[in-house]
């Protein structure tokens, strides 16, 4: 599947729910069948922050995951492209998006407390941002993330789309990076798990390396799982040879 899971359409979701006023401020609510209450998975999906990328390519994990016995929460943001999209905006809407669980919690009988943040690509810095700005966040999950906006910029990952992201070059908007750079914030209250295909040709897989090698320096919970032959893709695709460590690490982080 790899490539293909952009483009096929994934099963339906229980319940679309707004949980602000802008058309892209809502979210794709999975319920399992069994009996609850329900740990939840919130996935935030890739993209490079981008309007042309949206969450539907996500609702084939999300509804991998509640086949196992998890709320999914996959959230759709404001992104470079939409109005208001970009930095600090998008960053808003994921935390809107974390902080309205809550308030569906008793009415889809979710387990709040049993919470983890997922994200792929450059979902992966907006869970782990979250986690950094959010400290009721104790479990983050990062996908092939982009972890390290620097070398994103200096590498020009997707045409410089942290520039577009932030709105300017590190020098230019340093504010921007420093509260948007997950190697540069300090992430101590929540357990953090990193997987990386190492045929990843879209985020280099040594920024996943790199990130939990200098973030265990620091001190903070961080894990580091490597896929040997998975690409971009294939940590987000059910069918994949990669799906079973995927769903495993989050199965472990909310036993």
């Amino acid at each position: 599947m790899a490539n293909d899971i952009l483009t096929l359409p994934p099963p339906p979701a229980d319940a679309r729910l707004p949980y602000g006023t802008d058309r892209n401020q809502f979210g794709d609510l999975r319920i399992p069948k069994n009996k609850g209450p329900f740990p939840v998975v919130m996935n935030i999906h890739g993209g490079y922050w981008r309007a042309r990328y949206d969450l539907a390519h996500a609702g084939h994990l999300c509804a991998a995951l509640t086949a196992k016995g998890l709320a999914t929460w996959n959230v759709e943001y404001r992104r470079v492209g939409n109005e208001g999209g970009g930095w600090p905006g998008t960053f808003e809407d994921i935390g809107r998006g974390y902080r309205f669980l809550p308030q569906i919690a008793k009415r889809y009988n979710l387990d709040t407390e049993q919470t983890l943040v997922m994200g792929h690509s450059a979902g992966g810095q907006l869970a782990l941002c979250l986690a950094a700005h959010e400290p009721q966040v104790k479990r983050v999950l990062s996908l092939a993330g982009v972890v390290d906006l620097q070398r994103a910029w200096e590498q020009h990952l997707s045409n410089d789309a942290v520039v577009e992201f932030l709105g300017g070059k590190p020098k230019e908007v340093p504010e921007h990076y420093r509260d948007a750079d997950p190697m540069e914030l300090s992430i101590k209250g929540a357990t953090q798990w990193l997987i990386h295909g190492l045929a990843d040709d879209v985020v280099p897989p040594d920024f996943s390396h790199n990130y939990a090698e200098q973030k265990k320096k620091r001190g903070e919970d961080v894990h580091l799982l490597e896929v040997s032959q998975a690409g971009h893709y294939e940590l987000i695709d059910p069918h994949s040879v990669a799906w079973p460590k995927v769903e495993q690490t989050v199965l472990h982080l909310l036993a």
